[in-house]
């Protein structure tokens, strides 16, 4: 599975590998410095070197090794030859396994490729396997037991810390220098907790701005939008000019596409900004840890010394966090009733759906069985209540400022996981909504945020600060990420302590 039978020699040194974001690879293959097999198999080599430790690989496609072009990646794209990761779940590319971190998909494998992942291969991206995510995406801690044994993603900067989650095995290849970008996607924050985790970039997108699997769409599923993880702004600025391609009719809400490239605008600056400050409560108990709150502070001042204006806002001044937060929380409890209905198609008896899932997995079920239809509408109605709220803060506002989590990286496999059953539901949705309150919102409301690092904590462990901005405004938050990019360029592209350019 891991191509552990062949050795695969690196084309090129570790540390010069580091130095290349996926552009920069890119290049090396237009050029002919390098072929697309030499960079997959560089990749391969990085991944039996580091998997054993970050355990964030769960398949390499070993024809795709053999092969690169077997997926018809363009040789036309800005990515071409890159090695790349799909995320074992939402989009799929067929033929392939897609197991969403469960025994209950165990197997399955995709009959037709989505949209975005056909996005991907229009990039030149060559796709080359799966990476770990925590049973169906209900977790930022990327565990599960899903394969007969525990599988445990591991954070580069400290082992004992969680890499984030859903896309946990993504953040954990993107910041140990396996590859420099691979595939996220975002449904409470699920591509900004890893990018905060791993001092990564990771933006979501405007509901609608990106194509979704062909068998959703944003009105059955409203919160979920795709996106990567990489260590630079321009890699995430080119792969928004391909992943914002929505086939005709793939959409339930039509968005008009950028007028012009995300890659080209984050070479103009975005000019003098208005943007307000956030550090508060957001609807829960306990205040954001303090070294997170001074780090997003120290952010504000950065963008104040670029010429921006910053301004502390209240919670009130933006919406009623009490009402967003208990709707979006018991949305996620509804959510869990479509395991049920999927297990009733694969004929496993009720009683026997507890040994599919993992224990807080078949919590949430357990608490979708007792929602009624008049629980999910009104959650549906204080959809628009919360949105057209941040509409009209962002009327006063051209950006919002918060951190990304509200905790410092927490334990691998601790109080975040689906793999406890010691305490309830309740307890443990509490604790993860309080900890994400600062990016839920942007799933609920269709707002675009992105993460982008904030240098590190007391002990070491990267820090992530969040930037909201309008309504299809991806280019605004592109550009502010790029200016903090190049003003402080020690807060990016950092090396953890378990990365290739030090282990190999």
């Amino acid at each position: 599975m891991f191509a552990n039978s062949k050795n695969f020699d690196p084309i090129m040194g570790w540390q010069e590998w580091s130095n290349y974001d996926a552009l920069g690879l890119a290049e090396l293959v237009q050029t002919k410095q390098v072929t697309p097999q030499e960079l997959a198999c560089q990749v391969v080599k990085a991944v039996q070197i580091l998997n054993p430790r970050l355990e964030a690989v769960l398949e390499i496609f070993e024809d795709a090794v053999e092969y690169p072009n077997i997926d018809c990646p363009s040789l036309d794209g800005k990515f071409y030859g890159v090695p790349f990761f799909l995320k074992d779940l939402n989009a799929r590319l067929k033929g392939r396994l897609q197991e969403q971190g469960s025994r209950l998909f165990k197997g399955y494998i995709a009959k037709e490729t989505d949209p975005l992942v056909e996005n991907f291969l229009m990039a030149g991206l060559v796709i080359l396997g799966r990476s770990t995510v925590p049973e169906m995406g209900f977790a930022f801690d990327t565990s599960t037991s899903y394969m007969g044994k525990v599988i445990i993603t591991r954070n580069p900067w400290n082992l004992e810390r969680t890499a984030g989650g859903s896309s946990g095995g993504a953040g954990a290849l993107v910041a140990a220098g396996v590859t420099p970008i691979s595939m996220s996607s975002d449904g409470a924050g699920s591509t900004r907790f890893p990018a905060a985790f791993n001092g990564l970039i990771g933006l979501k997108a405007t509901r609608g701005r990106l194509p979704t699997p062909q068998r959703f769409n944003e009105y059955v599923v409203h919160e979920s939008a795709p996106g990567v993880l990489t260590r630079t702004v321009r890699d995430w600025a080119a792969a928004l000019d391909y992943m914002a391609r929505v086939p005709n009719g793939g959409s339930f809400m039509k968005v008009l596409p950028f007028d012009g490239s995300y890659l080209e605008t984050i070479a103009h600056m975005p000019g003098r900004l208005r943007i307000a400050l956030s550090t508060g409560l957001w609807g829960c108990t306990d205040p954001a840890d303090p070294q997170v709150v001074a780090s997003t502070r120290q952010v504000a001042h950065v963008l104040e010394d670029l010429g921006h204006t910053v301004e502390e806002v209240n919670d009130e001044a933006i919406c009623n966090f009490n009402i967003a937060r208990k709707a979006f929380m018991e949305y996620w409890a509804c959510s869990a009733g479509e395991i049920r209905l999927t297990a009733e198609d694969m004929d496993i008896p009720p009683e026997e759906l507890r040994n599919y899932l993992d224990p807080v997995t078949y919590q949430f079920v357990e608490v979708a069985d007792h929602l009624t239809k008049s629980d999910l509408w009104r959650v549906t109605f204080v959809n628009p209540l919360v949105t057209r709220a941040f509409g009209q803060f962002f009327e006063s506002y051209d950006a919002l400022l918060t951190p990304t989590s509200a905790i410092q990286v927490p334990a691998a496999a601790g109080p975040y996981s689906l793999l406890g059953n010691e305490e309830s539901i309740d307890v443990w949705m509490e604790r993860k909504f309080s900890a994400a309150r600062y990016t839920y919102l942007a799933n609920e409301t269709g707002l675009p945020a992105i993460s982008i690092p904030a240098g590190l904590d007391e002990a070491g462990l990267p820090i992530g600060a969040q930037l909201y901005a309008n309504f299809l405004r991806e280019d605004l938050l592109l550009q502010l990420a790029s200016q903090l990019e190049q003003e402080k360029p020690e807060w990016f592209n950092q090396i953890p302590t378990h990365h290739i350019s030090k282990l190999a």
